[in-house]
C-alpha cells in the first residue's frame, strides 16, 4: 500500500478489528469511554468489514502507548527488526507447497518445516488431531490467524519466541489454550490469532524454539561440558604433580645425604 486513498475500500482482517478492540479496551480502562459508548464502538468494530469502516470508530482516541498517533494505519508497512522482515514474504511466498487448509477425520495432519503461513489457515480435526508449527515457517503478511475447528479432536499450534499470541474461539466441552497469550511481541514479528471452534476437544498453543535454535543450544552445553570436564582433568593432573613435589622435597629433607650422594 502506497496510496492511503485506496486504504479506506481495503478489506480488514480480524487481526485489524482485534488491534481496534484492544484500543476501545485500553479507551475503557482509562475513562476516555463509558460502557455504553464502549459496547457500541465494540458491535460496530466486529461488524466493520473495511478499514474505511474501522478508522473513525478510534479516530479520536490515541494509538496504543503513543497519544498523538492514529489509532489505526491504513498501510500495511512491515517494522524493522531482526531476521523478521526476511521471513515475511506476502502472497508468493517462498515455497510452492503452501497450504491454507488441512483436514483430518480419524487422522491426522501436519504443517511444519520452511512452508509459508496464509493469511487465513482453516483447519477441522475430527476424531483426529493436526499440528500447526510455525518455528521455521515464512509467513503471507504480518497478521495471519488460524481458524481451527476440532470436534473430539484437537489441533496444536506452535510457535517461535518473539511471535506475539492472540487467541479467540469458542469452546464447548473443550477449549482453547490461552497461555502464551499476553507475551509481547519481538519488534518486526508477525502477530498469530488463533480462533474457530472445540466442541469436546481443544486447540492448544505451545512456544518453543526452533530445531536450529536447540540443536545449537545442545551443541553449547555439549562444548561447555567438555570444558569442564578438560578443565577438571588439568586441574586433577597439576594437584596429583603438586603432590609428587611435595613428596619428592620432603624426601629430600628426611635423606639429604642420599640424595648428595648421587
Amino acid at each position: 500500500m502506497t496510496d492511503d486513498a485506496a486504504a479506506p475500500d481495503l478489506r480488514a482482517s480480524d487481526a485489524d478489528r482485534e488491534r481496534v478492540a484492544d484500543i476501545l479496551r485500553d479507551a475503557l480502562a482509562e475513562g476516555r469511554l463509558d460502557m455504553e459508548e464502549f459496547g457500541e464502538r465494540l458491535d460496530a468494530t466486529y461488524a466493520a468489514r473495511t478499514y474505511g469502516e474501522l478508522a473513525p470508530i478510534t479516530r479520536d482516541l490515541p494509538g496504543r502507548g503513543t497519544p498523538g498517533v492514529p489509532a489505526v494505519s491504513l498501510t500495511k508497512d512491515p517494522e524493522p527488526g531482526g531476521d523478521w522482515e526476511n521471513r515475511i514474504v506476502g502472497d508468493s511466498g517462498t515455497d510452492a507447497g503452501t497450504s491454507t487448509w488441512a483436514v483430518a477425520v480419524m487422522s491426522g495432519f501436519q504443517r511444519k518445516g520452511h512452508w509459508t503461513a496464509p493469511r487465513r489457515f482453516n483447519c477441522f480435526a475430527f476424531w483426529g488431531g493436526g499440528e500447526i508449527d510455525l518455528r521455521e515457517a515464512y509467513f503471507a503478511d504480518r497478521e495471519i490467524v488460524i481458524n481451527a475447528v476440532a470436534i473430539m479432536g484437537g489441533v496444536d499450534v506452535i510457535v517461535p519466541p518473539g511471535v506475539e499470541v492472540v487467541v479467540r474461539g469458542i469452546g464447548i466441552m473443550g477449549g482453547f489454550d490461552h497461555s502464551e497469550e499476553g507475551v509481547p511481541g519481538e519488534p518486526g514479528a508477525p502477530r498469530v490469532i488463533v480462533t474457530g471452534l472445540a466442541f469436546w476437544g481443544g486447540v492448544g498453543v505451545q512456544r518453543k524454539l526452533p530445531r536450529a535454535e536447540k540443536q545449537r543450544l545442545r551443541e553449547e552445553r555439549r562444548r561447555e561440558k567438555l570444558e569442564r570436564k578438560e578443565e577438571r582433568r588439568r586441574e586433577l593432573e597439576s594437584s596429583a604433580q603438586d603432590h609428587l613435589n611435595l613428596h619428592d622435597a620432603l624426601r629430600k629433607e628426611r635423606h639429604p645425604h642420599r640424595h648428595e650422594d648421587h
